[in-house]
């Protein structure tokens, strides 16, 4: 019985409750077969006897399933005189074997007595004397249907005494046989095994031992042969695939002609080797030729030259608008011959060429030796000999976790890395199974927990702390404002929350008291000091308010703004992160607030676990009841169903919030650390952010990148509030977006990742991505950023290698590619620990969990990298735009085109009409709209002339 069934019943009441119910079914059944006994005993209108014979007698029943006529058509009738010999022989030798096929003596080897009480039966279709009975008494049940009847009603059930037999039944039907004297003291038994079904089906025939001798003497059964019927021939569609797996030909068929001499015909024929070059015809060069049946465009083509002209850079102080054909020219000033004269002969010019000749030289000498405008701060650690040259690009191995326990067979979803604990990282695991899998081995992945395993670099065979979910985890996220409280994201679509503040002080104090574990007595030690503790959430979302299919992706919103219930960003002056963003492939992203809508109690009594779990009553006002505040619905601008988000990214980030939101938030609060459990202030109290854009970019399940606002908007066609259609959108990638995240740098230029490609896109331009990439021979599975370097970010793929893009260094194709792991690579995440070290953290999909060192050239930055990045996303903007107005110029050309050769051709040019006009027209459209719909009414009987159809 399951927990919610057997709460409040004992198990002494539960066994009387079962004893009473099968006293009741015996008596009924047996009251039921003695009034059909005395109804068979009673002679009928015509005089005739019951036929039926006892349970005891010799007569045997017919088998189940076949008819207790002889005169069937294909079956063998038997002649002569061996009828009668075998029919007396029949009479004089009973057969000792009851009608259900058991010997007197007792139920074959491995079959049991069963009672089945009148539930049961109803729900088998097994119901005694009318689904079975005396002469019927076989029945097949199906295996699966027992064991889950076992799992739905637990010992209620009357198949649990045998539930291990059940279990190891090798086929998938069982044999249920009546017993309707109740000769073995139940009203069913039951065949464990297939060699007593087969004696229950089939029994033994004692009687026909003496017969042999007798049946020798006996004609030979003569069986009369029934032709078929002849039947008109339907089609279900095979004829089809006959004709398509049918070899046809599609091409002339090729002709070779053999000649030989005719004073060589009958000749006997000898084969040797020969040189080829002896013979004319030897060998048949096939000389390589251009099929047209195959044509390749060649998209890129590199080619190099040895003699190129010079490149001349030249700077003015104006500034470049477009080219043109211009020149200056310059006259110089002449002076005379007698002016020359004069200039020479004066003594002002010999003094001062006498007092600048010496610091000229000097500074000639100074230029010879050392550059005197090189700025050595600017360029100080640059050098070739400093710590961690650029030669040292790739990166080491750190440090690697995994777990033959709970993440062995399993994939790494998402990693995290604690906000203020250097050193702690955390990792979902899932399970490597299809969504067709999933249902198929559902009762072994309800049995597996689904954990976060939080490691430590101070011990990395075992993990710190596990948190357990109730499905699998694809996406999480630490709480930025209170790194104990973490979000999660399920498989099942369900929002979880924890909260680690108990065991918080296990990952600080992990790998320090290592000295003070030595001076611990001996026989003193604590059992419990390295067992992994195991934290349970303290609060999950109402299955019927979240998300239908698994959330894929998690964010918190940052601590300066709120969102209301009418998508408008308002300030929070608790600088705390009170909300979170959820995704998932069902069409919608939901916002979800952890505060409570009224106000439960003061926060000194929440502190402390006060159940019997021992989980924290942080988030108690939310479990099972946490509904969303904001739904996204994402609609489509052309019919065809919604976008699946699978991905998303906001613009505002954590920690950016002006001088003066800064300030407030000190004076009003200034004294709360951790998680806010106030209740949400009304919308008037709160002031709006007008320099907040409530447009994100969201990634989808077919490839899109979506521009969308999530303020919902009174839609002019039904009048309903809802979000608006998206701005734009483009199809660009050949798979599933993985990622989709913002520049630490520039909080306008966006990384999306999916299928084989990946593609920056600028916010502003609507055209398409500022750089898009071409497929790789491999599938991406994720992306990042890095933490440090503007012009970098990192890129995984399907074949265990990780890539490094440098804009700086190419822009069509990535800089460095390193093997990681033998599996797939399924997430990334760089991570800056100091200013001198950077960490990458990447997961596999064998459940490896690789921390790698980044070298010193990808995590430094280079001279003037953040401007050189910022001018080359200008030239790409440049770049787009120029090539929208090429599209634009060419479309107009053509329309000018066509309308020349129409006027050519003679054809009248298209009339463009103005504003009256085109609203005549559609008034002229309306109006013959209404009148055919008028007549198409009053064909129908729906409306009168005489009364006119009311207004809606």
């Amino acid at each position: 019985m399951s927990d919610g069934d057997g709460k409040g019943i004992s198990d002494k009441e539960k066994e009387s409750a079962l004893q009473n119910e099968k006293e009741k079914d015996t008596t009924n059944s047996k009251d039921a077969r003695a009034s059909a006994k005395s109804k068979a005993s009673t002679p009928s209108a015509k005089g005739k006897s019951p036929t039926r014979s006892k349970p005891n007698s010799a007569t045997k029943s017919p088998k189940p399933g076949t008819s207790a006529r002889g005169d069937k058509k294909g079956t063998p009738t038997p002649r002569g005189k061996g009828k009668g010999k075998v029919e007396e022989k029949k009479a004089d030798t009973p057969v000792a074997v009851s009608t259900d096929g058991t010997e007197d003596g007792g139920l074959p080897e491995n079959a049991v007595p069963l009672f089945m009480t009148s539930k049961t039966q109803e729900l088998f279709s097994c119901r005694c004397d009318e689904d079975v009975s005396q002469e019927m008494p076989f029945k097949m049940l199906s295996k699966q249907d027992i064991l889950d009847d076992m799992r739905n009603r637990a010992a209620v059930c009357d198949f649990s005494v045998i539930k291990k037999e059940i279990m190891d039944y090798p086929t998938d039907e069982i044999l249920v046989v009546y017993d309707y004297d109740f000769k073995y003291g139940q009203n069913f038994y039951i065949a464990l095994t297939e060699e007593a079904k087969d004696k229950l089906m089939n029994p033994p025939q004692e009687g026909r031992e003496g017969l042999d001798e007798d049946e020798e003497d006996a004609e030979p059964v003569i069986y009369k042969y029934i032709p078929p019927e002849r039947k008109d021939w339907v089609s279900y569609g095979s004829e089809v695939e006959v004709i398509e797996e049918t070899v046809k030909d599609n091409r002339e068929r090729v002709k070779i002609s053999f000649r030989r001499k005719r004073s060589e015909f009958g000749a006997p024929i000898s084969f040797s080797d020969r040189n080829v070059a002896d013979a004319k015809d030897g060998f048949v060069e096939c000389v390589s030729y251009e099929d047209r049946n195959y044509d390749l465009n060649r998209m890129e083509l590199d080619k190099g030259t040895q003699a190129i002209p010079e490149f001349d850079v030249a700077g003015t102080q104006t500034n470049w608008t477009y080219p043109r054909n211009a020149n200056t020219q310059y006259y110089p000033r002449l002076f005379t011959e007698d002016e020359q004269k004069k200039i020479e002969a004066s003594k002002n010019l010999h003094n001062f060429l006498n007092d600048a000749a010496p610091r000229f030289e000097l500074a000639l000498q100074q230029n010879e030796i050392m550059n005197v405008f090189y700025n050595d701060w600017l360029h100080l650690g640059e050098e070739e000999n400093a710590l961690g040259i650029k030669a040292d690009n790739h990166l080491k191995e750190y440090q690697s976790f995994t777990d033959l326990q709970f993440s062995k067979e399993k994939r790494i979803t998402c990693i995290q890395w604690h906000p203020s604990i250097k050193g702690v990282v955390a990792v979902a695991v899932a399970q490597r199974l299809s969504f067709d899998e999933r249902i198929d081995n559902a009762s072994k992945i309800i049995m597996n927990p689904s954990l976060i395993l939080i490691w430590s670099f101070a011990d990395p065979i075992h993990p710190q702390l596990l948190l357990e979910a109730p499905d699998d985890i694809y996406s999480f996220q630490w709480c930025p404002s209170d790194p104990n409280i973490i979000v999660a994201g399920c498989y099942n679509g369900q929002v979880v929350l924890w909260d680690i503040s108990t065991v918080a002080d296990r990952l600080k104090q992990r790998g320090q008291n290592k000295t003070k574990k030595t001076m611990v007595l001996p026989g003193f030690e604590d059992p419990n000091a390295l067992k992994t503790p195991v934290v349970r959430y303290c609060a999950v979302s109402s299955i019927e308010h979240s998300h239908k299919a698994r959330i894929t992706d998690i964010q918190w919103i940052p601590d300066h703004m709120e969102i209301n219930k009418l998508g408008e960003p308002k300030e929070n002056r608790n600088n705390h992160c009170v909300q979170v963003m959820t995704c998932a492939a069902d069409h919608c992203v939901l916002l979800w607030d952890t505060r409570p809508m009224k106000v439960l109690q003061t926060k000194d009594d929440d502190k402390g676990p006060k159940n019997p779990m021992g989980v924290p009553n942080t988030f108690r006002h939310l479990d099972l009841t946490w509904k969303p505040l904001l739904k996204v619905q994402l609609h489509k601008s052309e019919p065809g169903g919604d976008h699946s988000p699978v991905k998303f990214t906001i613009q505002e980030k954590q920690g950016r919030k002006s001088n003066k939101g800064g300030d407030l938030i000190e004076k009003e609060s200034g004294q709360s650390v951790g998680f806010s459990y106030s209740k949400p202030s009304s919308g008037k109290e709160k002031k709006t952010l007008q320099d907040v854009k409530t447009h994100f970019y969201v990634g989808t399940e077919d490839g899109e990148v979506v521009f969308v606002d999530w303020m919902p908007q009174k839609d002019q066609d039904t009048g309903k509030i809802q979000t608006p259609k998206p701005d734009y959108y483009h199809a660009l990638h050949d798979g599933p977006v993985t990622t989709l995240q913002r520049s630490p740098f520039f909080k306008d230029i966006v990384l999306s990742v999916g299928g084989w490609t990946l593609a920056l896109w600028k916010e502003g331009v609507t055209s398409g991505p500022i750089l898009h990439s071409c497929a790789d021979s491999v599938k991406l599975t994720g992306g990042h950023w890095s933490p440090s370097r503007p012009g970098v970010f990192f890129i995984a793929k399907s074949d265990g290698n990780v890539d490094v893009w440098d804009l700086l260094d190419k822009t069509h194709e990535a800089s460095m590619s390193q093997s990681i792991s033998g599996a797939a690579i399924t997430t990334l995440y760089p991570h800056q620990v100091t200013q001198k070290q950077q960490l990458l953290a990447v997961g596999d999909n064998s459940g490896t969990l690789h921390v790698l060192e980044i070298p010193w050239s990808l995590r430094h930055p280079t001279n003037n990298e953040y401007n050189g990045v910022h001018n080359y996303f200008d030239r790409e903007i440049k770049r787009r735009t120029f090539v929208v107005e090429r599209w634009d110029f060419r479309e107009k050309e053509k329309r000018e085109l066509e309308a020349e050769a129409k006027r050519k051709a003679g054809i009248a040019p298209n009339v463009v009409l103005t504003d009256e006009e085109i609203e005549i027209k559609q008034k002229i459209e309306y109006q013959a709209y209404l009148d055919e719909e008028s007549s198409f009414l009053r064909e129908l009987g729906l409306k009168d002339d005489s009364e006119p159809l009311p207004e809606v």
